[in-house]
C-alpha cells in the first residue's frame, strides 16, 4: 500500500516521506502535495485529522497484527538540535500510525533521556491513535546531559512491572533513538533488559560508536540497528516497523524448544473448542529450499506429516525429527464462521549429540568412585553398559543400567588405584556409542594412634601424640586461644609440624579449650583425635574421630 486514506471531506492525505513519489507517479495528487508542502506542516495535518477521531482505512493486517509493549527511549538531551528532535517525533508518529492500541493490542510508552529521565507517557496512557499522536505532538525537549544509563534503569522497572498473569509473557520491545553522542555506560543495563526478554532496537542519527550500539541490540543486527541521516530518516520507517511487527506479531507461528529430534510450535489462539480446529503440516525441506510434496512420494524422499488439533489448542510438540535438518511447518485454522490465514515458520533442528558425550568422576574414596554421564536420552537409549577394571590389566567388571539412569557408584575397588571406566550406550536403533575415562581411588589414610594433654601451668598444656609413619607428611594442630576481644567467640589457631614431631607446648589457651591433632598425608588429612583441656581442675580426655577431605593451608600462627 503506497498511501493511507483519511476520510476528511473526501481528500486524500499522504503520510510523511511519500509525497514526492506520489506527485511524480500520480498526477491526480499534485494539488494535494502542493497544499501539504506550502500550506500546513504534514505532521500537524496528521495530528489534527486524528484529533477529530476520524476513522483510518488501514490494512486489516496492520491494525490487528500485534500484541505487546513498545517503550520508546528518545534522546532529548542538549546534543540533539530542536530541528532533529522535531524530525524524530514526526518519524515516531509515522512509525506507530498503523498499530491498534490498548490492552490486547499494542501499548506504547515514551521515555525521554536528559540529565534526569522523564517519562512522557506510560504504556497504559493511550489506547487510541488520536491520543497517542496528540501526545507526541505535545512532547517538548528536555535539553541537558545525556544520562542514558539512568533512563535505562527506569526502563527496566517500567517493562518489568507491566502486565499481570499471561500479560507478563507478552513480547516487549525497547526502541532507542539517539544521536550517538556520548551515550554513557549502557552495556550492563541493556544486557539486563535483554536477559529479561526485552528486544532492543536502535536508531542513530549521528556518527555514534558502532561497536557500542552493535553490542546492545538484539539479533539480527541488520534489521535491529540503523544509522541514518536525520533528513533521510523516513526511509527506514517501513523496515523498522516490520522489525517491530515481527517481534510482537500475535499471528505468528513461533518455534521454541528446538532439539535434535523435536520442536515445539506455539501460536496465539484464534479459535475455541466449539468454533473450529487446527491443521498442522510439517516436512523437511529439500536442499535449495524445496518443501517436498504432500504425497511424500519416493521421488522427493520427503515425508509429509499432518496433525489435527482442537480449536482451544495453542501449541504442539513435533517429535521424531531428523537432527541438523531444516523443516517447514504451517498452521491452518479451520472455521465455518470466518476465513483465517495460514501461518508458517521454518526451523532447523540441532545437530545430534549422542550420549554419552561427557563423563564425570566424583565422590572418590579408598574403595569407590561415582561415575556420571550425559546427556540423558531415555527416549532413544535402551540401556547403558558400564565396564571398569584396574590398569594396566585388572579384571573387568560390568554393570547394566536402564536408559533413564545417568549415574552409578562403583564399589569394592582397590585403594590408590587407577581404573579405566567405559560407558556404552545401546540405542533403540541398534546404534552404540562408548566413552572412556580414567578414575583413581584414594589411599587409605591411617588415623592418629594416640593423643595426650598434660597441664604445665595456668593456661599452658603439653601436647603429645603418636601416629603411623608410613606415607606421613606431618601433623596439623588446632586449638582455641584465650583473652580475645569477643569472649563469646574465642580465637582459633593452628600449626603445622614436621613428621618427626611428637609433642609441643601450647600457651595462652582458653578455659576448656579444644585441641585437635590430625596426621597429614599426600592427598588429605587422616582421621584425627581431639581432647578438651580443663587447666583449672585437670584434664578430661575426649577422643573423637574426624574425616578430613582436603589439606589446609600450611602457616604458622
Amino acid at each position: 500500500m503506497c498511501f493511507e486514506k483519511l476520510f476528511i471531506t473526501n481528500v486524500f492525505l499522504l503520510p510523511c516521506g511519500i509525497c514526492s513519489w506520489a506527485c511524480s507517479h500520480m498526477p491526480a495528487y499534485n494539488s494535494l502535495c502542493r497544499y501539504t508542502v506550502s500550506g500546513i506542516n504534514s505532521f500537524s495535518v496528521i495530528s489534527l485529522s486524528l484529533s477529530l477521531s476520524l476513522s483510518l482505512s488501514l490494512s486489516h493486517s496492520a491494525l490487528n497484527c500485534c500484541e505487546g509493549d513498545i517503550l520508546l527511549l528518545l534522546d532529548s538531551s542538549g546534543s540533539v538540535s530542536s530541528y532533529e528532535f522535531s524530525r524524530l517525533l514526526r518519524f515516531l508518529s509515522e512509525l506507530l500510525l498503523p498499530f491498534s492500541l490498548g490492552q490486547g493490542q499494542v501499548r506504547v510508552g515514551l521515555l525521554q533521556v536528559g540529565t534526569e529521565p522523564h517519562l512522557e507517557f506510560g504504556l497504559d496512557a493511550h489506547s487510541t491513535q488520536p491520543g497517542l499522536q496528540g501526545a507526541l505532538q505535545r512532547t517538548r525537549q528536555l535539553q541537558g546531559d545525556t544520562n542514558t544509563e539512568a533512563a535505562l534503569i527506569l526502563a527496566q522497572g517500567l517493562l518489568a512491572r507491566t502486565g499481570v498473569g499471561d500479560e507478563t509473557k507478552l513480547p516487549k520491545v525497547l526502541v532507542w533513538l539517539t544521536d550517538g553522542v556520548e551515550p554513557g555506560v549502557v552495556d550492563v543495563p541493556m544486557a539486563e533488559l535483554r536477559t529479561a526478554g526485552v528486544s532492543v532496537l536502535a536508531v542513530s542519527t549521528g556518527h555514534g560508536n558502532y561497536q557500542v550500539l552493535r553490542r546492545v541490540v538484539t539479533a539480527p543486527i541488520e534489521s535491529h540497528l540503523y544509522f541514518v541521516d536525520i533528513d533521510d530518516i523516513s526511509i527506514i520507517t517501513e523496515d523498522l516497523r516490520e522489525a517491530i511487527i515481527e517481534l510482537i506479531s500475535a499471528e505468528g507461528l513461533r518455534v521454541v524448544e528446538v532439539s535434535s529430534h523435536s520442536a515445539v510450535l506455539q501460536w496465539r489462539p484464534v479459535l475455541s473448542a466449539n468454533t473450529g480446529f487446527y491443521e498442522v503440516h510439517y516436512n523437511s525441506m529439500l536442499p535449495g529450499g524445496g518443501k517436498g510434496q504432500p504425497s511424500g512420494g519416493a521421488s522427493s524422499g520427503v515425508q509429509y506429516h499432518r496433525r489435527t488439533l482442537p480449536g482451544d489448542a495453542s501449541w504442539i510438540k513435533l517429535s521424531g525429527l531428523q537432527p541438523d535438518t531444516s523443516y517447514t511447518a504451517s498452521l491452518t485454522p479451520k472455521s465455518n464462521q470466518d476465513y483465517l490465514n495460514t501461518l508458517s515458520a521454518n526451523f532447523t533442528t540441532l545437530p545430534e549429540v549422542l550420549s554419552p558425550a561427557v563423563v564425570t568422576v566424583s565422590d572418590s574414596g579408598p574403595d569407590r568412585v561415582r561415575v556420571s554421564w550425559g546427556p540423558l536420552q531415555p527416549e532413544q537409549v535402551q540401556r547403558y553398559q558400564i565396564e571398569y577394571g584396574a590398569l594396566p590389566s585388572g579384571q573387568v567388571h560390568m554393570v547394566m543400567l536402564h536408559g533413564h539412569q545417568n549415574t552409578t557408584l562403583l564399589t569394592g575397588l582397590e585403594q590408590e588405584t587407577q581404573y579405566l571406566v567405559t560407558i556404552s550406550a545401546l540405542y533403540s536403533t541398534g546404534k552404540e556409542k562408548a566413552l572412556s575415562v580414567k578414575a583413581c581411588t584414594q589411599e587409605v589414610l591411617p588415623a592418629l594412634a594416640d593423643l595426650q594433654l598434660t597441664p604445665v601451668g595456668r593456661d599452658e598444656v603439653q601436647v603429645r601424640w603418636r601416629g603411623h609413619e608410613e606415607g606421613l607428611r606431618g601433623y596439623w594442630l588446632s586449638w582455641e586461644m584465650g583473652e580475645t576481644e569477643i569472649p563469646s567467640r574465642p580465637a582459633s589457631s593452628s600449626l603445622y609440624l614436621l613428621p618427626g614431631s611428637l609433642s609441643t607446648l601450647l600457651t595462652h589457651l582458653a578455659p576448656s579449650s579444644r585441641v585437635c591433632v590430625s596426621p597429614v598425608y599426600r592427598t588429605a588429612l587422616g582421621e584425627g583425635l581431639c581432647c578438651t583441656t580443663h587447666t583449672q581442675t585437670g584434664l578430661t580426655l575426649r577422643t573423637q574421630t574426624h574425616t578430613h577431605t582436603g589439606l589446609p593451608a600450611l602457616y604458622w600462627t
